[in-house]
C-alpha cells in the first residue's frame, strides 16, 4: 500500500484505471504519466495489484487536464496543485503563476503571428501557374540554408510545455 489512502465513501466505489480515465478526461496513459511525474500520488493497489482511485483522484485528474488545456507546463501544474485553497500567500502565489503563464502565452503568440506572417509571404512566391512550384523551392533553397542553433539539436523551437 502507498502512503496515499484515498477517501472511499460510502457508495463511492473504488475506480479501476479505466474508469477514472473515463470519469476524468484524461487517458490512462496520461494517468500513469502524472504518477510518474508526481502531480496524482501513487494509487492504492487492489489484491490483484490493479490501481484503484477515488473520487479525490478523478478530481486531481480533471484538475490537471484544466490547467493543460491551458497549455500550462508540467512544473505550473504542479504549482498549483501543491497550493492550499484557504492560504492568502498561496493566492499571491498562484497569480504569480498565472501571470508568469500569461507571459509564456503571449511570447508564443508573438511567435505565431511571425509564423503567419511568414507562411503568407512563403504561401504568396507561388500563384500555381508556373512550370514549378515556388513554394517547394524555396523550402529547399531554406533547407540548404539552414543550420540547427548549437542549443536545440533538432533545431526546433523550445517551449515551455
Amino acid at each position: 500500500m502507498s502512503s496515499h489512502e484515498p477517501v472511499f465513501t460510502q457508495g463511492g466505489a473504488a475506480l479501476h484505471i479505466g474508469e477514472a480515465a473515463r470519469a476524468s478526461g484524461v487517458s490512462a496513459a496520461n494517468i500513469r504519466y502524472y504518477e510518474r511525474e508526481g502531480l496524482l500520488h501513487d494509487p492504492v493497489r487492489g489484491e490483484n495489484d490493479y490501481r484503484l482511485y477515488a473520487a479525490a483522484d478523478v478530481h486531481r485528474l480533471r484538475f490537471i487536464r484544466q490547467c493543460r488545456a491551458m497549455d500550462m507546463s508540467l512544473d505550473e501544474v504542479r504549482t498549483l496543485l501543491d497550493l492550499d485553497l484557504n492560504d492568502k500567500a498561496d493566492c499571491a502565489t498562484a497569480r504569480e503563476a498565472l501571470d508568469a503563464h500569461l507571459g509564456h502565452v503571449r511570447q508564443r503568440l508573438a511567435e505565431l503571428r511571425t509564423l503567419e506572417q511568414d507562411l503568407l509571404a512563403l504561401r504568396n512566391r507561388c500563384d500555381g501557374s508556373d512550370d514549378h512550384c515556388r513554394i517547394i523551392e524555396a523550402l529547399h533553397q531554406r533547407a540548404d540554408e539552414s543550420t540547427p542553433p548549437a542549443d536545440s539539436p533538432a533545431g526546433l523551437h523550445h517551449r515551455h510545455v
